[in-house]
């Protein structure tokens, strides 16, 4: 029988929640010790544990049929991958900082200066289409200390939250890129193992969908229906059933993260009561 064989970042942050929402998606591996496998005793698949700066080059030369790895890694490496689905995790941006004392204005100020990176091609990308010329000093690792020490006048990195530029003497001032981890797959793949690749993602996406949305429980006046209806549309439609108490009704429907306290404001504008937040397991939409 095929098995398809997908790539994640051997350690740190992003492997660990790879390997969360594999397990969420009920794939159990049985290779605990991670030195270069994992297989899957109820799926067929493998995992292959690598260096995330070669992750889409082995999906390239179809060593790994799909991998899981920052969206910036991809867009470093120049291949020409397909991004099936976009994971919600590892969430970052990367952005040039500068000293916190210059009185930045505009991205003219890069011009002629050093800028101290892992990420060269990406920054090259960026200087060439804003057409300014400056020296790139490639570094791997402690990026945010080149200006400290003299080697560059500013640096181009991954920033999260910027407590680590801010405790270097750091201030973002352009942010290039968005970046998050995403499911990538090989342009060349048999059939066999794209049906294993397609149930896999649609594991993935059920994980996701109630990763983002919440299903919630209230009871509501009749009177104002209509109105809280409109508020919570869930999947198709909120789900309306008469309560023993005349005049009101129980109301079920599923809300996305990103509107819920939005949402909630709204229902209790409009009477709403004993209102009930539920997390989702998997949700199939």
């Amino acid at each position: 029988m095929e098995k398809i064989k997908i790539a994640i970042q051997k350690s740190g942050r992003l492997s660990e929640k790879s390997l969360d929402i594999i397990a969420e998606a009920g794939i159990n591996l049985i290779n605990g010790s991670r030195k270069l496998i994992s297989l899957a005793s109820n799926f067929p698949l493998e995992i292959l544990y690598l260096r995330d700066d070669d992750i889409p080059q082995y999906i390239a030369d179809g060593v790994a049929d799909a991998g899981i790895v920052g969206e910036n890694v991809l867009a470093e490496s120049g291949a020409q991958l397909k991004v099936l689905e976009r994971l919600g995790f590892a969430r970052c941006r990367l952005s040039l900082a500068v000293n916190k004392s210059l009185d930045y204005s505009d991205p003219e100020y890069f011009e002629g200066k050093r800028i101290a990176t892992s990420f060269p091609g990406i920054l090259k990308t960026w200087l060439d289409k804003n057409k300014i010329n400056a020296e790139i000093h490639v570094i791997n690792g402690s990026v945010e200390i080149a200006t400290g020490i003299g080697l560059a006048d500013a640096i181009f990195d991954i920033v999260s939250s910027g407590s680590t530029l801010l405790s270097n003497g750091l201030k973002e001032v352009e942010k290039v890129m968005d970046s998050e981890a995403v499911l990538l797959t090989s342009p060349e793949m048999s059939d066999g193992k794209r049906e294993i690749l397609d149930e896999f993602l649609f594991r993935l996406r059920a994980v996701l969908a109630s990763r983002n949305n919440k299903y919630i429980l209230l009871n509501a006046p009749d009177e104002n229906l209509d109105n809280i209806i409109n508020a919570i549309p869930g999947m198709k439609s909120p789900t309306v059933l008469p309560l023993a108490l005349k005049g009101w009704s129980s109301v079920h429907s599923v809300v996305n993260e990103n509107d819920f306290w939005q949402v909630i404001g709204k229902l209790r504008d409009f009477g709403a009561e004993g209102i009930l937040v539920i997390p989702i397991e998997k949700m199939i939409v």
